[in-house]
């Protein structure tokens, strides 16, 4: 462990989605590791993909912090040990700073994390500065420093520079001429693009960093909880000598890191399968778990692994729990219909049939009530699913209380486009898992 000093902190925001907050954050750990450094990265807000390109960069795991989602002293929790452990810890934030209930805002102030504020400076100059002066005295927020993305010229960041007054521009990336390919659900995951790692040290390359000004920042631990906040209960080993089975590939990677660690603190042991590569379900598993991922992408070869298709069958029809959530509801539909319009057939456990579409179907912050109390988590989703059997439960929309998305159950099948986030609630989370009602 690392002393009481902490580690150089800072949360990297913008004004709006777009600006370039994963390049700038992917570029800067990635050169910040090559220099010998521990980095740490977390991303704001519900996310699946910008954290594997981040873990990607910096070498480590990537958690999510949220204060509603996640906790406020989970969060803390995750802040301080990467601050003790690590020499630099960034938080990527989420659309823009003051976006959400909760924002990256909220979250910068909460723990006195300073902004890294990222601009797109394409398009402008001098008017750079009335931006930044405007993100930081908005909340305000402690202001830690700029980077100029898409900067032309030498000159053109030193324009960007006078016009930020007593903040410093910390570092400037040029207009870059590999951009990281994008999708419907956001970026492609890295493992399918071809070169990544050449992508990350080449963004790393280009940024150029103020070394003085960055050495410049104090490393800090994240501002202390009040004395009267209660400690996080102790997780109870509910799945004790159950053995979960966990979907994971290329059609099933939406998997938060704090998931899993919750499951193995709940005592169960994880065997993971590909169902792209037509991997039976594992004979020793007692729960099957399907999470969210692209099986919208992968529709030919999931069609055609019959041992896949065979093996979830058996199991639903032996009454394991299966849990699938959002592409893993998709995957056990009766078909998916792609954005192409063909339809191809799927496990058949769920009566229905997916279709995807243009527009976005489900985007936010939700709970589901349960026995145990919520469980928090979110959706996002560009399919529809067209069903007769009758939602069991709804869950709730954050902050405003409204309907979300729909729980079916049928036999040991739980469904749903929710993608819970276990660590909110891990009792919830093992009765979710067990079929336990919600």
């Amino acid at each position: 462990m690392r002393d009481k000093q902490g580690a150089r902190m800072v949360l990297v925001a913008a004004v709006a989605s777009g600006q370039g907050k994963t390049t700038v954050t992917a570029a800067l750990a990635r050169r910040l590791r090559r220099t010998g450094q521990r980095v740490r990265v977390f991303k704001c807000g519900p996310d699946f993909i910008d954290p594997m390109l981040l873990e990607r960069a910096s070498g480590a795991p990537v958690h999510t912090l949220d204060l509603w989602m996640v906790g406020l002293e989970q969060c803390r929790q995750r802040l301080e040990q990467a601050a003790r452990e690590a020499d630099v810890v960034l938080v990527e934030g989420v659309m823009g700073l003051y976006d959400g209930k909760p924002s990256a805002a909220d979250l910068s102030r909460e723990f006195d994390i300073p902004v890294l504020a990222v601009i797109d400076a394409s398009a402008m100059a001098q008017t750079a500065g009335a931006l930044v002066l405007g993100l930081r005295d908005y909340g305000p927020v402690r202001m830690a420093g700029v980077v100029a993305n898409r900067v032309a010229s030498a000159g053109h960041a030193a324009m960007v520079a006078a016009s930020l007054r007593d903040i410093p521009l910390l570092g400037t990336l040029v207009k870059q001429q590999r951009r990281l390919p994008e999708r419907h659900l956001g970026l492609v995951v890295p493992d399918e693009v071809d070169g990544i790692d050449a992508i990350l040290d080449e963004l790393a390359d280009q940024l150029q960093l103020d070394e003085g000004a960055w050495n410049a920042l104090t490393p800090q631990l994240p501002a202390p909880a009040p004395a009267a906040l209660e400690p996080l209960a102790v997780t109870p080993p509910l799945l004790a000598g159950k053995t979960v089975a966990i979907a994971r590939d290329a059609a099933f990677c939406f998997l938060y890191p704090a998931n899993l660690d919750v499951l193995r603190e709940l005592g169960a042991a994880l065997l993971f399968f590909s169902p792209l590569a037509d991997q039976p379900v594992p004979d020793a598993a007692d729960i099957v778990w399907l999470p969210g991922g692209y099986p919208e992408l992968h529709c030919p070869l999931l069609s055609r692994a019959r041992q896949w298709c065979e093996s979830i069958r058996a199991a639903h029809a032996a009454g394991r729990p299966i849990l699938a959530e959002c592409g893993g509801m998709m995957a056990v539909a009766e078909s998916i219909t792609d954005k192409d319009g063909q339809t191809w057939p799927m496990a058949g456990l769920l009566p229905g049939q997916v279709a995807m579409q243009q527009r976005l179907a489900g985007l936010g912050a939700q709970g589901l009530q349960t026995g145990a109390g919520q469980l928090r988590g979110h959706t996002f989703h560009y399919s529809r699913l067209d069903t007769a059997i009758e939602a069991q439960a709804h869950t709730v929309k954050h902050p405003s209380g409204a309907t979300g998305e729909a729980v079916y159950r049928t036999g040991s099948l739980t469904a749903s486009y929710f993608h819970a986030f276990f660590a909110s609630n891990p009792a919830a989370a093992a009765g979710l898992l067990c079929g336990d009602a919600p």
